[in-house]
């Protein structure tokens, strides 16, 4: 999300819907708090076609109460303000990417949908190893809309303890997410205590961190663990990737859910295409591709093979 527009004229996030500015009094009534109805269908618009999530109408009041979030970094006092300074303005292109950090939805899990995390383990990486790949060269995992990281520090457990086991064994991770925030705090690698339960015991004790003091309720990912996994910022639907590198294997789980069909075509061909023939892409298990044309063929549940 680093698109620079040179002119106003030619800002592709401009709303199309200019009014003249208004002035609030200290009276406002609580509708000022709420996105007009034109405003917010022109941003669910943009929205969709920019980065493929559908908000419907009754999408609305979620949206309301996640852009408040903008309202004090901004000195403004209600959404009426805000829509009037930013979404209605050619300052819309500056201020679209904390707007998207302000809409994505985060939820995320340590060993989410475990199944995966098996197979991978006990079928997929056993035959990539059959074939040389993780000796001959490094095998790849990339892991797209990773949230704030605890699905690429997930895959890196898995592929460390490969490692343990089998000498030689070389890999490395990617992480990929539209939220700039999100990425910060997969950097970091601090967590809540909260995320800790997925964990197995024998890998909480290799590769996390407790926090010392006794009122820090955190623990930390290991650091020869943070040094496997590289975060990269991506829109799924644009991708600008970091190189030309491909991948064997890649997790985009539980995204695809929120596009239309043809999003969900435009995003899975964009993937494919970085997909090595061989390669196997996960989905999340309440995700489809039936209707979709694409290059893979069943591999197992919710899990393809590149052809």
């Amino acid at each position: 999300m680093s698109r620079v527009c040179s002119t106003s004229a030619n800002c592709p996030w401009r709303l199309a819907m200019p009014r003249p500015r208004e002035t609030l009094s200290s009276s406002a009534s609580l509708s000022d708090d709420t996105l007009p109805p034109k405003v917010f269908r022109s941003l669910a618009e943009l929205i969709e076609e920019e980065i493929g999530i559908r908000l419907p109408e009754s999408k609305k009041t979620l949206v309301e109460s996640r852009l408040r979030r903008r309202l004090r970094p901004l000195g403004l006092q209600n959404l009426k303000e805000y829509a009037s300074q930013y979404l209605e303005t050619d300052l819309l292109y500056v201020e679209f990417p904390d707007l998207i950090n302000a809409l994505t939805t985060n939820k995320t899990d340590f060993f989410r949908e475990k199944s995966h995390f098996d197979l991978l383990s006990e079928k997929v990486i056993p035959s990539f190893l059959h074939e040389g790949m993780g000796r001959l060269r490094p095998l790849r995992i990339w892991s797209v809309a990773c949230s704030i990281g605890a699905e690429p520090y997930t895959l890196a457990m898995v592929l460390a303890e490969h490692a343990r086991l089998t000498p030689g064994f070389q890999y490395t991770i990617r992480g990929f997410d539209i939220d700039s925030e999100a990425l910060f705090k997969a950097r970091r690698a601090i967590y809540d205590l909260n995320y800790l339960d997925p964990i197995p015991e024998t890998l909480r004790s290799r590769y996390l961190l407790r926090a010392r003091a006794a009122n820090n309720h955190t623990f930390r990912i290991a650091p020869e663990l943070r040094r496997k996994v590289q975060f990269f910022p991506l829109n799924v639907l644009t991708p600008e990737w970091p190189d030309e590198e491909t991948a064997d294997i890649i997790f985009c789980r539980n995204v695809l859910i929120y596009f239309n069909r043809p999003k969900q075509q435009r995003a899975l061909e964009g993937l494919c295409a970085r997909l090595r023939s061989g390669g196997v892409l996960f989905v999340g298990h309440s995700e489809s591709l039936q209707g979709l044309t694409l290059p893979v063929r069943p591999f197992a549940s919710a899990a393809y093979q590149r052809l």
